[in-house]
């Protein structure tokens, strides 16, 4: 398919993909603040440092479960990540002018949200400790930060291609989704930040001016990603793998696999008109 015909006629879905990640980066914001800023009662309250940031993972562990669940959220697959999406490209689940703009829509859309942020809570929010919420390797370096992004994306992708392979567990992805994702913040974020997306990345580290490291939080986490693609392809065999979403809502369209969502009969529609 051409761009512009894509454009035209899969927009809703590249928006999609824009703003949930964009509204991921405010939650991402707001808790963060709200934890770890020295003004907020929050922080004055909890002083165990790794209490507030089990509690953080919490809060953006369910804000991906309320993203991945949503209407918008199962209308694009709620990829929200570059390396999702690339991943699914190489294992054909995605077009190429799809994974485009998906891309384009990630980068924009992350930006827009730590933009955001920047307007509505100012120096709160770009100086330290919460600091733009940027991704940085901690004090092991950035050997340790890249090795590290690149296990927790693996783990990611693994589960994400077993689940939605599996009808059984197929509608429980959002939510180990998210259970990852808050461990992973727990636990893995002083190695690295705990990024696994090089869109959440980038959209913090552009208004900081932090460019040394972005180089691991690009490469690490599609590494990793495409690692666990081919683990899933050789060991369970690419049949295995079916449509490019987190959640595959049957009333929804799918730009990546071709389905529609069944015409409603006259009376359907009727009754439908009716009730609104």
């Amino acid at each position: 398919m051409l761009p512009a015909r894509a454009l035209r006629e899969r927009w809703p879905e590249y928006l999609i993909e824009g703003w949930a990640l964009g509204t991921f980066m405010l939650s991402a914001a707001l808790f963060t603040m709200l934890l770890e800023h020295p003004g907020s009662p929050l922080n004055a309250a909890l002083g165990n440092e790794h209490l507030r940031r089990a509690l953080v993972g919490v809060a953006m562990g369910l804000t991906a479960i309320a993203l991945i669940y949503s209407p918008w959220g199962k209308r694009s697959g709620a990829h929200m990540n570059p390396a999702v999406t690339l991943t699914f490209l190489r294992l054909g689940k995605v077009a190429r002018v799809d994974a485009l703009f998906y891309v384009i829509a990630q980068f924009a859309g992350g930006l827009a949200g730590v933009l955001l942020a920047i307007a509505l809570a100012g120096a709160a929010f770009t100086e330290p400790p919460v600091a733009f919420i940027a991704t940085r390797p901690g004090a092991a370096g950035a050997g340790a930060a890249f090795f590290a992004e690149a296990v927790i994306s693996f783990g990611l992708m693994l589960m994400v291609l077993v689940f939605t392979g599996r009808p059984r567990l197929a509608p429980f992805t959002g939510l180990a989704a998210g259970v990852l994702v808050a461990t992973y913040i727990a636990v893995e974020a002083p190695l690295s930040g705990m990024s696994m997306n090089p869109a959440r990345s980038f959209a913090a580290a552009a208004p900081a001016r932090l460019w040394s490291d972005l180089w691991l939080y690009f490469s690490a986490p599609l590494l990793g990603m495409l690692a666990a693609a081919e683990l899933v392809t050789r060991t369970l065999g690419r049949e295995r793998v079916r449509c490019a979403k987190l959640q595959h809502a049957q009333d929804q369209r799918c730009i990546h696999c071709g389905y529609s969502p069944p015409l409603k009969s006259p009376i359907r529609r009727r009754a439908d008109e009716r009730a609104i």
